[in-house]
C-alpha cells in the first residue's frame, strides 16, 4: 500500500484529501503546516506528497526546498496544491522540481490520475535504478575475480620464487621479477582505483547535491594538461614519434583530476589497440560555449553492434586479442563526460581508423 503524505493548512481539505486516500486503498498521512510536515516526511518517508502552497510558518515552496536538500526525501514525487491557476506559479513549483500541480477547487478523478501518474513513474525509475543496479552486480560478479586474480597471482608466484631460490638468483634475474611484481601491484592498483571511481559516479548520478558540487570545478588551461598527460603516456611506450598534438586552449566545466582521467583512459586505448609506427593524433577546438576534443588511432577497430553494447565490465574480442584489464576505462571517461554536460561518442568501423571524440560546456581562453 503506497503511503502519502497530505501537507494542508486548511483542516476540512486535509480530512477530506486523506478520506479519499484511504477509499483509493492508499495509507494517508496528515500535517498541519509546512515545519509538520517536513517532519512527518522526514519520518516515515511517503512514496508522494501532496502540499499545498499558501501556508503560514513555512509555505510550500519552503517545503519542497527543504526536502531536496536531503538525500532521504529529495527524491520523493511532489504535487502542489493551489488557488493559484497563474504560470508564474505553476513555473516556481515546478522549477523548484515539482511533479505536477493541482489548482483548487479539483475533482477526485483529477487527484487520483495525478497520484496514479506519479506513482507509476516512481515505480518505471526504481525499476530502471533496479535493472542498472543488477546488471553492474553480475557484470562485477563475472568481472572482478578474474580481474584481481591475474596480476594478484603474478605478484605471488614471483615472490614465493624470490623468497624460496633468493639465495641461488643472480642480481639480474632478482631485478627481473621485481619489475615484474612490480607492474603488476600497479596494474592491481589502478584496476580498483577504477572499480571504486565508477562505483563512485554511479552514486553521484543520482544525488543531486554531489552532482552540483562535482559540476562546479573548472580547468583553465586545457591544452596544457592535455599535452602533458599524453606526452607522458606516449613516453611509457615508446611512442613519442607517433603521437600528434593540435591543440586548441580553453577553459572547461570539470576539475583537473576528472579531465586528466578522461585523456589518460582515451589516449591508453589509442595506443593499446595500434601499432607501432602509427600515428594517434589529439585534436581539440573551442566554437559556441562547447570545448571538442578528438582522438584518432588507426588500429583495430569495432563494429556498431560493439559500439551500442558499451558498458562496464566489458570487452570486445578477448579470446583474439588478448586484451589485459576490465574495460571499465572507456565507460569511466564516457560516464565523467555525461555527468559533466557533455557528450562522448564513438565513429569506427572493423580495419578501419577509429575516432572516440566528446565535449564539454567550456569558456573559451
Amino acid at each position: 500500500m503506497a503511503k502519502i503524505l497530505v501537507i494542508e493548512d486548511e483542516d476540512p481539505l486535509r480530512e477530506d484529501i486523506l478520506e479519499t486516500l484511504e477509499c483509493l486503498y492508499f495509507e494517508g498521512i496528515g500535517g498541519e503546516n509546512g515545519v509538520v510536515g517536513v517532519q512527518l516526511a522526514q519520518i516515515h518517508l511517503p512514496d508522494l506528497i501532496i502540499c499545498d502552497i499558501m501556508m503560514p510558518e513555512l509555505d510550500g515552496y519552503g517545503v519542497l526546498n527543504a526536502l531536496r536538500q536531503n538525500p532521504e526525501t529529495a527524491t520523493i514525487p511532489f504535487i502542489f496544491l493551489s488557488a493559484k491557476a497563474d504560470k508564474l506559479a505553476v513555473r516556481q513549483g515546478m522549477n523548484l522540481g515539482a511533479e505536477d500541480y493541482l489548482t483548487k477547487p479539483f475533482t477526485i478523478s483529477e487527484l487520483s490520475q495525478a497520484i496514479s501518474t506519479q506513482l507509476e513513474k516512481r515505480l518505471i525509475v526504481e525499476k530502471q535504478s533496479q535493472e542498472k543496479l543488477d546488471e553492474l552486480r553480475s557484470n562485477i560478479t563475472r568481472s572482478l575475480p578474474h580481474e584481481l586474480r591475474t596480476p594478484l597471482q603474478g605478484i605471488l608466484g614471483l615472490s614465493d620464487i624470490l623468497i624460496n631460490q633468493f639465495d641461488v638468483m643472480d642480481s639480474d634475474a632478482v631485478m627481473g621479477m621485481l619489475k615484474e611484481i612490480n607492474n603488476s601491484a600497479h596494474r592491481l592498483y589502478r584496476l580498483i582505483k577504477n572499480f571504486l571511481l565508477y562505483a563512485e559516479l554511479e552514486i553521484i548520478a543520482f544525488d543531486a547535491e554531489r552532482l552540483e558540487e562535482l559540476q562546479s570545478y573548472q580547468t583553465s588551461s586545457t591544452k596544457n594538461l592535455i599535452t602533458n598527460v599524453a606526452s607522458q603516456k606516449a613516453r611509457e611506450l615508446g611512442r613519442e614519434a607517433d603521437l600528434q598534438l593540435r591543440l586548441q586552449d580553453a577553459i572547461v566545466n570539470i576539475a583537473e583530476t576528472h579531465l586528466k582521467k578522461i585523456i589518460e583512459e582515451l589516449i591508453d586505448n589509442a595506443f593499446k589497440f595500434s601499432s607501432i609506427n602509427t600515428t594517434v593524433s589529439i585534436e581539440s577546438s573551442y566554437y559556441k560555449d562547447t570545448y571538442t576534443v578528438s582522438l584518432l588511432n588507426h588500429g583495430q577497430g569495432m563494429t556498431p553492434e560493439q559500439i551500442a553494447k558499451i558498458g562496464a565490465y566489458m570487452q570486445f574480442e578477448r579470446k583474439l586479442y588478448e586484451q589485459q584489464g576490465s574495460g571499465l576505462g572507456l565507460i569511466i571517461a564516457k560516464r565523467l563526460v555525461e555527468l559533466h554536460g557533455g557528450k562522448l561518442t564513438i565513429e569506427s568501423i572493423p580495419d578501419e581508423p577509429i575516432k572516440v571524440e566528446f565535449t564539454l560546456p567550456s569558456l573559451e581562453n
